[in-house]
């Protein structure tokens, strides 16, 4: 009896670093869309499908960092915007691992629109975005959260590319209307 609670106590001590050098990685991953200078004092959480969280590192500039690349349809995908938008992520987390089609998602979000559910990024936050196949063939996309705004209010066509040079505003007059920043 005595050696096997010294045994699973060695087993346990050597599990130890190495769940800690995979917390490290995890932090590590989810911060690689922050900008440099923010990275090591953004809070970085791990989403749990129906939206809830747990906070890995806490931070101390207000930006929230998490990856999501378990979402159906991602590969790779890290994003960061301010912690004031958190209620907004959890929501959409919650639809995106729903199981729904992207049709059925895509009404649900119109049905919180309409019915006033919705949760409303800050004005002016910026989302940063890293997307693709892996970490290293990935880009960035910027976006800064524009809740209601229109082209007109904000002086920006609502019509634009990726691959053009100025910004543009998309979703406008609703809930998720945003500058895209193309060219990131």
């Amino acid at each position: 009896m005595k050696r096997f609670l010294l045994a699973a106590c060695i087993l346990f001590l050597i599990s130890v670093p190495a769940r800690a050098q995979s917390h490290a990685e995890q932090i590590a991953r989810a911060t690689l869309a922050a900008p440099p200078s923010m990275r090591a004092d953004a809070m970085v959480i791990r989403m749990a499908a129906d939206g809830s969280h747990e906070v890995l590192r806490d931070g101390s500039n207000g930006l929230v960092c998490w990856d999501r690349s378990d979402e159906p349809t991602r590969s790779f995908s890290v994003q960061c915007t301010s912690i004031e938008n958190l209620d907004r992520i959890k929501q959409n987390r919650a639809w995106n691992m729903s199981g729904k089609t992207a049709e059925d998602i895509r009404a649900m979000r119109d049905t919180a629109e309409g019915d006033g559910s919705r949760k409303v990024s800050t004005f002016g936050s910026v989302y940063y975005t890293l997307d693709g196949e892996d970490a290293d063939s990935a880009n960035i996309h910027l976006t800064v959260a524009v809740p209601f705004a229109t082209a007109e209010s904000l002086g920006l066509p609502d019509q634009g590319s990726y691959t053009q040079t100025g910004t543009w505003i998309m979703e406008p007059g609703t809930t998720s209307a945003h500058i895209m920043l193309p060219g990131r």
